[in-house]
């Protein structure tokens, strides 16, 4: 892959005389010198990509891409204290680092994720609790229009007594009353059976 490529439709070119290491420090090294040096380092840069990538050829390139868009947008500077190449291979050293961090991150989250899902109620339970979810419906329906409607916008919607008022467009103490009959009733229903 050529650097041309990696660092898009802005790329200069360098002339063959441009292949020898050029002097490189922060106030004579302008955009197109900085791409040349990055040029002829590309071969040495991509082996160091691997090498840091654990030789996953994907990696080392996505890696290697955002080092030198790193470079190109500034957010790596070379300050000229080490040698360009030992400054560069820092940024994909850096890189590759942030790379794999992200992709331990990654299969961390959906590991966990895996455990939960693993960590479900085993059959007979999950049957307990598909029995109480009927129950708990049968229960609701029981219920006057009102009550139902206060305590499924409480507790299934996450509003509070004022809100669900609102929303039924009933007054608060009206909304009180018939989320404290509504939750009693239930309470009932789902003790002792339905009794009508």
């Amino acid at each position: 892959m050529k650097l041309e490529q990696d660092l898009g439709s802005s790329y200069m070119g360098c002339d063959s005389m441009a292949r020898t290491p050029i002097a490189c420090d922060s106030t004579s090294m302008d955009q197109s010198d900085l791409r040349c040096e990055l040029e002829r380092l590309h071969p040495a840069s991509f082996g160091w990509a691997l090498w840091c990538c654990d030789h996953r050829h994907d990696e080392a390139e996505e890696v290697l891409q955002m080092a030198y868009l790193k470079v190109m947008e500034g957010a790596a500077r070379y300050g000229g204290r080490a040698s360009l190449r030992t400054w560069f291979f820092s940024v994909v050293r850096r890189t590759a680092w942030e790379q794999r961090r992200r992709r331990w991150v990654r299969e961390l989250l959906l590991a966990q994720w895996a455990r939960q899902q693993a960590a479900g109620p085993a059959p007979e339970q999950a049957l307990s609790v598909c029995e109480r979810n009927s129950e708990l419906r049968r229960a609701l329906a029981a219920l006057p229009a009102r009550q139902r409607d206060v305590l499924h916008l409480v507790f299934y919607q996450e509003l509070t007594i004022e809100e669900a008022a609102e929303v039924l467009k009933i007054g608060l103490g009206t909304a009180r009353t018939h989320f404290a009959r509504g939750k009693a009733r239930l309470r009932e229903l789902l003790t002792h059976g339905e009794k009508r």
